[in-house]
C-alpha cells in the first residue's frame, strides 16, 4: 500500500474508482474528482476520508486542480452514448491534457478497456493483439485514441504511465456479472456470442483495489500496457449457472452475433508485473449476491 502520498482519483464515484480511493484514503491525502451534482456524493466521499472536488472532465478545464499529485488513478470516462467526437475529446484529448497537467507524478494510471480488442477466436487476448470494432464502437475507439495520446504525452515528458485494459469487474457495487444476476432473477435471457464458451476473467473488488494501487506503483517509462482482470478463467455460461444455483433460478441464454464477443484476457504480463488475484470466482460471486440481495437465502455450494 502507498502511504503519505497526495493522490488524485478521477471518476471517483464509479464502482472501480471509489473502492480504490477509499482504500488509499486510510494512509494518504486523496482527492476525488467527479461531477458531484448530488450533494450525497460529496458526503459519501468525505465519509470515506476522500477530499471531493467537483469537476466536469468533459470540459477539459483543470485550472482548479493542483498539479502536484504524486500519483493519479484516472478513471473518469465518457461512455460513448453521444457523439463520437465528444467521446474522443473526453477520453483521449482531455486525458492527455490531464497527464500533462499532472506530469510531476511518480505514477499515472490510465483506465482503458479490454473491449478494444478484435475477436481472436477461442484463445486469450494478448496486449499486442490488434484492435477491433465491437458493439460499443465509440467508447472502444476513444480508448484506443486515449492510449495513443497518453502514451505520447508520457514519453514526451517522461511521466511514468501504466495503461490498464479493464476486462470484467464485479463486486458489491455491481458490474457485468451483477447485471447478468439481475437478468436471471427477472427471467430475462442473457445475450451471448455464438460458438461458446464465452470465456472471461472476472476480477472481484478486493483484487481490483489491490491491483489498481499496484498499477500506480508499476507505472513506467516507456509506458506499461497490461490486461487487468482476474487470474481465473470462467465462462459466462458457467458462472451464470452457478449464480442460478445460488438463487434457485435457471439462467436463460440467447446466442446472437449482435452482442460483444468474449473478452478473454491473457494474464501472463499482468502476473509478471501487477501480480495474481486472490479471490476465487465462486467466492466472489457468492459475496456479490450476498451484498446485492441480502433478502435472498442462498443455496449451499
Amino acid at each position: 500500500m502507498l502511504k503519505n502520498e497526495k493522490i488524485l482519483v478521477t471518476g471517483v464515484t464509479g464502482k472501480i474508482a471509489f473502492p480504490i480511493a477509499r482504500a488509499l484514503a486510510a494512509d494518504n491525502e486523496v482527492w476525488g474528482v467527479a461531477r458531484l451534482r448530488d450533494p450525497a456524493d460529496s458526503a459519501r466521499l468525505q465519509a470515506a476520508g476522500i477530499r471531493p472536488l467537483p469537476l466536469d472532465f468533459a470540459s477539459g478545464d483543470f485550472s482548479a486542480l493542483p498539479g502536484d499529485f504524486s500519483y493519479v488513478f484516472h478513471a473518469a470516462v465518457d461512455p460513448g452514448l453521444g457523439a463520437w467526437r465528444d467521446c474522443v475529446r473526453t477520453n483521449a484529448h482531455n486525458s492527455g491534457q490531464l497527464l500533462h497537467h499532472c506530469r510531476a507524478a511518480k505514477g499515472f494510471v490510465y483506465c482503458s478497456t479490454g473491449s478494444i480488442y478484435g475477436y481472436q477466436g477461442q484463445r486469450p487476448l494478448r496486449e499486442d493483439d490488434p484492435p477491433g470494432v465491437p458493439d460499443r464502437a465509440n467508447y472502444s475507439f476513444s480508448k484506443i485514441a486515449g492510449e495513443a495520446v497518453c502514451g505520447w504525452v508520457a514519453e514526451q515528458y517522461a511521466v511514468p504511465l501504466c495503461i490498464i485494459r479493464i476486462c470484467s469487474t464485479y463486486g458489491p457495487l455491481g458490474g457485468a456479472p451483477a447485471d447478468r444476476l439481475q437478468a436471471i432473477l427477472d427471467g430475462r435471457p442473457i445475450r451471448l456470442y455464438p460458438g461458446g464458451p464465452n470465456n472471461y476473467n472476472p476480477i472481484y473488488e478486493d483484487d481490483y483495489v489491490e491491483l489498481g494501487i499496484r498499477a500506480m506503483q508499476c507505472a513506467a517509462t516507456p509506458p506499461l500496457t497490461v490486461n487487468w482482470s482476474g487470474s481465473e478463467t470462467v465462462s459466462i455460461e458457467d458462472y451464470c449457472a452457478y449464480l442460478g444455483k445460488l438463487v434457485g433460478r435457471e439462467p436463460l441464454f440467447e446466442y446472437t452475433e449482435q452482442t460483444h464477443t468474449p473478452l478473454w484476457p491473457d494474464t501472463t504480463l499482468m502476473h509478471a508485473t501487477l501480480g495474481e488475484t486472490r479471490v476465487p470466482w465462486r467466492e466472489g460471486m457468492r459475496r456479490m449476491v450476498e451484498a446485492l440481495h441480502p433478502e435472498l437465502t442462498l443455496a449451499d455450494d
